[in-house]
């Protein structure tokens, strides 16, 4: 009988154990993010090289602003370098979608420098900052890389305004 109840505990405590340890497994992908958190003008930097086609291979260097509308929608200007050639741009439109884990990614098109169609950018971003103003949680810096093929380009974007400044 002893052996019996020796068993029978191990096996709750295992069972319990067992249970506890997936419980914040199974939401530790859901840190509550959604579009809403990623609102506001974001000032982006990024380096990097296009390696194809080989007409436009060489390092690239960009800056610029990013407007994120909290509803999926991006809009940005910049000025940038390409194999020592610089370019400005200032109709730079897309998407964004922001996941749980607050991962994400956007895809942008830039008219002006024949970025349109299937030569959209596609960004992947991780949201690393983010700030709880009056209950409302917001980010305020990510990391991005670019996901095209023929391009190796990554950089950071930080919070331009505070949240609630006008100028967001």
């Amino acid at each position: 009988m002893k052996r019996s109840t020796i068993a029978k505990n191990f096996t709750i405590t295992t069972l319990t154990a067992l249970a506890l340890g997936m419980g914040p497994a199974a939401n530790a992908d859901d840190k509550g993010c959604s579009n809403a958190i990623l609102k506001g003008t974001f000032s982006h930097q990024g380096t990097g090289a296009v390696t194809s086609p080989p007409d436009f291979a060489g390092p690239e260097a960009i800056v610029g602003t990013e407007f994120f509308d909290g509803y999926g929608v991006v809009t940005g200007i910049g000025t940038g370098s390409l194999n020592g050639t610089t370019f400005a741009y200032t109709d730079e439109q897309g998407t964004y979608n922001v996941n749980p884990d607050c991962t994400g990614t956007y895809t942008v098109e830039i008219p002006s420098q024949g970025l349109t169609g299937t030569n959209a950018i596609h960004i992947f971003f991780v949201i690393i900052s983010t700030v709880n103003a009056l209950k409302f949680d917001a980010a305020t810096e990510l990391q991005f890389v670019e996901t095209d093929a023929g391009s190796v380009f990554s950089g950071v974007a930080k919070r331009q305004f505070p949240i609630g400044d006008s100028r967001n």
